[in-house]
């Protein structure tokens, strides 16, 4: 009788953990676990999360290889996913899943993206006339009237991916030009986005360089712990929130790198063992299901076109539209601007 039960056991363990899909989140647990509680409804796959910053997550799959259990890496931005690409951890994906994003899929064919966020001007509406800001984000140091007005956030992942896109898209040179023509324009350093966001919403300064969603997040709100990884800010107010109409968003011209689009992405680790069903989570997050719950959630843009997106936000289609056309891949040279930055005396 023993031996028959264990023998059923036995059977029975692999057949129930061939169903258990593992996830590596640099995402945070209010993002991630709702997506994944509807996906476990809708497929009956059961999910196990590793959640973590993605630099960690990357440390960990390296140091494990191909003897890792996670199936699937969700990344908050591109450079994991690069580096986890360049480390041989990634598999090529479908054609038929690379072929669901609108734009901004890497040429690796290793990932897709998931959502998107863009690099936007804030001002304050009562204090800046916006016909008088400019088309490009290469113009603001000409605005010499700013001067010790204009926030940014120099030790921030999406300021520093911004220098990096500025790098590729222009050069080293312009670069360095115009990150001495906003010092010479004496801009003040935050800790954080939404530290900054509130010094312009109570007048401190009238311009700040920022992601579109925190603008949404200081005037909306969103709930605790909803930004991520690098997103996640260290002594942020989750609940501060500014009057309506105290900050508003000045776009920058079609392709302008000021709209620099960076990307959350997933892909399935080569050492996978269950292929299968991490090639259905993606497919699952990249539905109309699971990219209107982002962009409620955190403000973040769709990546596929026809999703609905929240009062404010632009329709996808011309959100996608407003960024440069940059591989997310190329953003992986942080060494160089983060020495660029030193060398003229920002960081």
């Amino acid at each position: 009788m023993r031996t028959t039960l264990l023998a059923l056991l036995l059977f029975l363990i692999p057949a129930a953990l061939a169903q258990e899909l593992v996830v590596y989140s640099g995402r945070t647990r209010p993002l991630v676990e709702p997506l994944v509680r509807a996906f476990e409804k809708e497929t009956g796959v059961r999910v196990r999360v590793r959640y973590g910053r993605d630099p960690e997550l990357l440390a960990a799959l390296a140091e494990e290889g191909l003897r890792s259990p996670a199936d699937l890496f969700w990344a908050n931005g591109s450079a994991a996913l690069a580096a986890a690409g360049r480390l041989g951890l990634l598999a090529p994906l479908p054609e038929e899943l690379r072929a669901r994003p609108a734009a901004f899929i890497p040429k690796s064919g290793r990932w897709v993206p998931l959502s998107l966020r863009l690099r936007v001007l804030a001002y304050a509406p009562g204090r800046v006339d916006p016909g008088a800001l400019p088309r490009s984000v290469l113009e603001l140091p000409e605005l010499k009237g700013f001067s010790g007005r204009i926030g940014w956030t120099p030790g921030y992942a999406s300021f520093q991916d911004f220098v990096t896109a500025l790098r590729l898209l222009h050069g080293e040179e312009t670069a360095r030009r115009w990150l001495l023509g906003m010092k010479a324009l004496a801009p003040k350093a935050y800790a954080s986005n939404t530290a900054m966001l509130l010094a312009l919403a109570s007048g401190e300064i009238d311009l700040a360089l920022t992601n579109h969603y925190y603008v949404f997040r200081l005037l909306k709100g969103v709930p605790e712990g909803a930004y991520e990884g690098d997103e996640e800010e260290e002594g942020d107010e989750t609940s501060a929130r500014a009057p309506e109409g105290a900050v508003a968003i000045h776009r920058f011209a079609l392709g302008d790198v000021g709209n620099l689009a960076l990307v959350t992405g997933g892909g399935v680790l080569r050492g996978a063992r269950h292929r299968s069903p991490a090639l259905r989570f993606l497919a699952f997050l990249l539905s109309p299901k699971a990219q209107e719950f982002q962009a409620r959630s955190v403000y973040e843009y769709p990546v596929v076109r026809g999703v609905q997106t929240p009062p404010g936000l632009l329709p996808v289609e011309e959100a996608l539209r407003l960024g440069p056309r940059i591989d997310p891949e190329r953003l992986k040279d942080l060494k160089g601007t983060l020495r660029l930055l030193r060398e003229v005396g920002i960081l």
